[in-house]
């Protein structure tokens, strides 16, 4: 097996496992969003509120502030 066709290889698998992950991650975000668990549509006013006095989107617990030092 030479080095041209062990890179064919490591390309298609690479491939393979890149394109699963990007489905996953889709359908990942597709059951948060039915659930409720997270409602992207609100992110999607982030084109369009972006200064600093405008409307907070999801409010910060003390707990995740805490942690950004």
């Amino acid at each position: 097996m030479d080095l041209d066709t062990l890179r064919g290889f490591a390309y298609v698998f690479f491939t393979i496992l890149f394109t699963i992950f990007l489905y996953a991650y889709i359908v990942s975000m597709y059951v948060k969003d039915k659930k409720g668990i997270t409602d992207y549509e609100r992110y999607s006013q982030l084109a369009l509120q972006d200064e600093l006095d405008d409307v907070v989107i999801e409010p910060r617990s003390p707990l995740s502030q805490s942690k950004r030092g």
